[in-house]
This record gives C-alpha cells, sequence and structure tokens, in this order.
C-alpha cells in the first residue's frame, strides 16, 4: 500500500469514526486503471484530472482535501485543480498526515 492511501484511510476512518453526524467525506478515484477504451469512457462521464484526493462536506462549507506524504509533491494537474478551487472562493488544502487533517475539521 503506498504511503498516502495509508494517510488517506486513516483520515476517512477517523472522520466518518467522529463526525459521521455532523458532515460526509469521500473520495474522487481518478487513477488511470483499465487502458486506452476505459480510460475515454471515464474521462466522458466526467473523470477530471487533478481532482484532490478527498471532498469534505460540511454545514455551510466544503473542503477539497489533496493528501501527500511529507516529501509528496503536488503535480501540475493538481496544481491548476487547486487553482481553480481557489478562484471559485472555495478552500483547498494540501494535508501530509492525520493530525494536520484533525486541525482542519476542528
Amino acid at each position: 500500500m503506498k504511503a498516502e492511501n495509508k494517510i488517506q484511510q486513516e483520515i476517512v476512518q477517523w472522520f466518518r469514526a467522529n463526525h459521521y453526524k455532523k458532515g460526509v467525506i469521500f473520495s474522487v478515484p481518478n487513477e488511470r486503471a483499465g487502458g486506452y477504451l476505459a480510460m475515454k469512457d471515464l474521462l466522458l462521464t466526467g473523470l477530471l484530472s487533478g481532482v484532490s484526493d478527498l471532498i469534505v462536506v460540511l454545514p455551510n462549507k466544503v473542503l477539497f482535501v489533496e493528501v501527500k506524504t511529507s516529501t509528496g509533491t503536488q503535480k501540475p494537474n493538481q496544481i491548476k485543480f487547486q487553482k481553480n478551487i481557489e478562484n471559485l472562493g472555495l478552500e483547498y488544502h494540501l494535508v501530509r498526515s492525520l493530525l494536520e487533517f484533525k486541525a482542519l475539521v476542528k
């Protein structure tokens, strides 16, 4: 399992255990798989390269959360997505641990 996936799983499990009545958290699977035809179908049905790993819906607030390890960096398409979200006046956050995420949603 990738280190980023481990952090993301910890975040989702913690949020669902502690905020299940106050919000919703979900991921948008946007990794490539299945070859050209599968990718074409996914793109035509709304797949967007660079989308944040998690979307957190809280009362009157939506957070777009990208999960990276302590040394991980964003890809150009992720930076573009971040700029688009921020230009819309929404919150985009890069977190590197469960502790950082906890501070974000408190």
